[in-house]
């Protein structure tokens, strides 16, 4: 059984999530429906593993992402019988189900109803209230969802991901310090998740061009730099910090940084010398990625295509690096 399907479906490139979803069938086909309450039955049965459990999940998902919508059912049908109508998990998977089946926004706000009366019974139901708040979302209703989001953290302080699509709402609607506060929560919970370094890093970025403050750019710096140090090759960090190191650089070009050189967190902008090399060396790691990745060198594979796109962009408007 692939190492994919325990892994969840949406931090798979498009690509892998299909080659699975085509392979629904025979993984289904494999494999028992469910731990059945006859002794004789469940001797025949595959035994029973929490491997087993999330492969079923995971393939649900990415049969929902390719639209494979009768795998997805099956195997909704072989949770359901494991673990129980009522389970909370299984509630949210049933009204994931339904949400990819509705035809119109009526369909959408019937299901809504649904998850506010399961919450009228259950109010800590945390699957039932990340479903509510993505399908809020999802019909366009901000400022709905976003409250929805403190609520659940209310109950739920410690969910870094509610924390993390809290920050995502909130860079949508152009709120940028809300966006990093909320980050800086997620990196309370998860300080090694180079992802969201990365992401804070962005956000820092964006809100420093808004505002012409090079010392939260210098923040921005900071965060990239960290997302490399937990991972060497993650390509978003290189690709932030090759943007924060020309902003910088080119605003000491126009003595921009000449009165305060300190950012809010009492961190330094570093000097130019610093930037320079800094500059450099992601270029050198971007023009690497780029290189083996399109080569489809073993172990530099993975990468999103459109995040190679860019940084080919990006080191392209480099007169002295060439990619080949």
């Amino acid at each position: 059984m692939s190492s994919s399907l325990l892994h969840p479906p949406s931090h798979l490139p498009p690509a892998v999530a299909l080659r699975l979803s085509q392979q629904a069938p025979g993984i289904l086909g494999r494999t028992t429906g469910a731990i059945s309450n006859s002794v004789f039955q469940s001797l025949l049965s595959a035994a029973e593993t929490p491997e087993l459990w999330t492969t079923y999940e995971n393939l649900l998902l990415s049969c929902l992402r390719t639209g494979d919508d009768e795998s997805a059912h099956q195997c909704l049908a072989r949770l359901v019988n494991r673990f129980g109508q009522s389970n909370e998990r299984i509630m949210a998977l049933k009204g994931l189900l339904k949400e990819a089946g509705a035809n119109d926004a009526a369909a959408l706000e019937v299901i809504l109803k649904e998850y506010d009366q399961i919450l009228q019974d259950t109010p800590t139901n945390i699957p039932i209230l990340k479903r509510r708040v993505a399908l809020l979302r999802s019909i366009g209703r901000i400022s709905d969802s976003v409250s929805a989001l403190t609520s659940l953290l209310e109950i739920s302080p410690t969910d870094a991901e509610a924390w993390a699509e809290l920050a995502d709402l909130y860079f949508s609607q152009g709120l940028y310090s809300q966006a990093i506060f909320a980050l800086e929560e997620v990196l309370v919970l998860q300080p090694n998740a180079w992802n969201f370094h990365a992401r804070l890093g962005e956000i820092l970025f964006v809100s420093a061009k808004s505002s012409h403050n090079a010392g939260q750019m210098s923040q921005a710096l900071k965060r990239f730099s960290r997302s490399i140090e937990l991972c060497d090759d993650y390509l978003r960090g290189y690709y932030g910090l090759k943007l924060a190191t020309k902003q910088l650089l080119s605003e000491y070009h126009d003595h921009d940084v000449s009165v305060s050189r300190t950012g809010s967190d009492g961190f330094d902008v570093p000097a130019p010398a610093i930037l320079g090399k800094l500059d450099e060396m992601a270029t050198e790691k971007l023009a690497e990625i780029v290189r083996r990745s399109s080569a489809g060198e073993k172990g530099w594979q993975g990468y999103d295509e459109a995040e190679i796109k860019a940084a080919r962009e990006l080191l392209a408007g480099d007169s002295g690096t060439t990619i080949r």
